[in-house]
């Protein structure tokens, strides 16, 4: 029997990885005859550098760069023959900056462009970039700045970091950005919809989390569309309501517009660089799984991505989580023929998710659930 096990990651608990071979293990308890073959897998967010990176055989770089703060701070990312894989939180996160200094006026995403340079000075052409669970809202600026773009005010100096510089933009030059940009390719994990400015885009819907109040988001949103006016000046095809401009802060916007990257769901990606179709094209089960599995996993998450792949070639499909929630009956109808809580005892979640009592309880339930998969065929046969 050939089996596929792709384990999104337990965020706070095990990596993709981890997870994979937790269930691997279960298996060939229950089958040792089986072929099992461990896919790394994610989403775009947390994890995703690690996840493709190591699962595919690449190495990880460990470079400082400048934080969202302005302060420097260590950023890794991967590189898998060529192609950069990227999280823009590494470099610009919210989890970088304390709670008590979160105010989008000052963060920057001049980090984000540091690492671009640096993967580009070291042969990379192909970036896969996650932009989720970002500490900024500068349009992207900051990155550019990094990359050699002019984001200049009327003295024609490069603006301020953060949000606030927006505010004195008067003009953008690229005469002097990085040449290896013309010969780059950017994939950007990018799983919200909203546009750069108005009441769904980035100020409004996401910058009070950053530290924002309603006077900054005002200022903020104003600034923004000024940018995006400009940027048209120099980029015809800047569209500033194309879904998903205004996540990380515009820095979708940032990316589409300057780098002429197309923004897709994060899953798709991952589906995409890790050949996933062809390693279940023959396969007689899949496995996936994550954390959390409840509605918002039907609503594209990385377990749904794989089983609609899966299902594509008949494979039966299996999934397993750390907890299911009432909801979670939906998954049942995009693809996952059956899922489980790999719990085994009550636990308090801080115990439940130790690392070592999360492994011990996806083996043990890998290998529960194949023992009845190999039952089940015997007694078909």
């Amino acid at each position: 029997m050939k089996i596929v096990v792709a384990m999104d990651s337990f965020k706070g608990s095990l990596s993709s990885l981890e997870a994979g071979e937790a269930v691997r293990q279960g298996i060939l308890r229950a089958m040792p005859e089986a072929e099992v073959t461990v896919r790394p897998m994610a989403d775009g967010g947390e994890g995703t550098v690690e996840a493709l990176t190591m699962g595919m055989g690449g190495r990880l770089e460990t470079i400082t760069v400048t934080g969202p703060l302005g302060e420097p701070v260590e950023a890794q990312y991967g590189i898998l023959d060529g192609t950069a894989v990227m999280e823009m939180s590494a470099a610009a996160g919210i989890t970088l900056v304390p709670e008590e200094k979160r105010n989008p006026l000052h963060t920057t995403t001049y980090g984000v462009g540091e690492m671009i340079r640096d993967a580009a000075g070291k042969g990379c052409r192909r970036f896969l970039i996650g932009i989720g669970g970002s500490a900024t809202n500068d349009g992207g600026v900051g990155m550019l700045q990094a990359l050699g773009f002019g984001l200049l005010d009327g003295h024609g100096d490069q603006v301020p970091f953060g949000a606030k510089g927006l505010e004195e933009l008067a003009a953008i030059t690229v005469e002097s950005a990085l040449p290896e940009l013309r010969n780059c390719v950017f994939r950007v994990a990018c799983d919200v919809t909203n546009p750069l400015c108005g009441p769904q885009g980035a100020s409004a819907v996401y910058g009070p989390q950053k530290g924002a109040d309603p006077e900054m988001t005002v200022r903020m949103d104003r600034a923004l569309a000024r940018y995006a006016a400009l940027s048209k000046e120099t980029f015809p095809q800047a569209d500033a309501l194309h879904p998903g401009t205004g996540a990380a802060g515009g820095l979708g916007f940032a990316l589409r517009t300057f780098l002429n990257a197309s923004l897709e769901p994060g899953v798709g990606i991952v589906l995409e660089e890790t050949g996933l179709e062809d390693c279940v094209r023959d396969a007689d089960v899949v496995v996936t799984g994550e954390g959390r599995l409840d509605g918002q996993t039907a609503m594209g998450k990385t377990p749904v991505g794989v089983a609609e792949t899966a299902k594509k070639h008949g494979a039966l499909v299996v999934a397993f989580s750390g907890c299911v929630t009432e909801d979670a009956g939906v998954c049942n109808r995009e693809g996952i023929d059956a899922f489980f809580p790999i719990l085994r005892s009550v636990l308090l979640l801080q115990e439940a998710m130790a690392p070592d009592i999360a492994r011990k309880n996806l083996t043990a339930a890998a290998e529960q659930a194949f023992r009845l998969i190999r039952s089940s065929r015997e007694m078909l046969r």
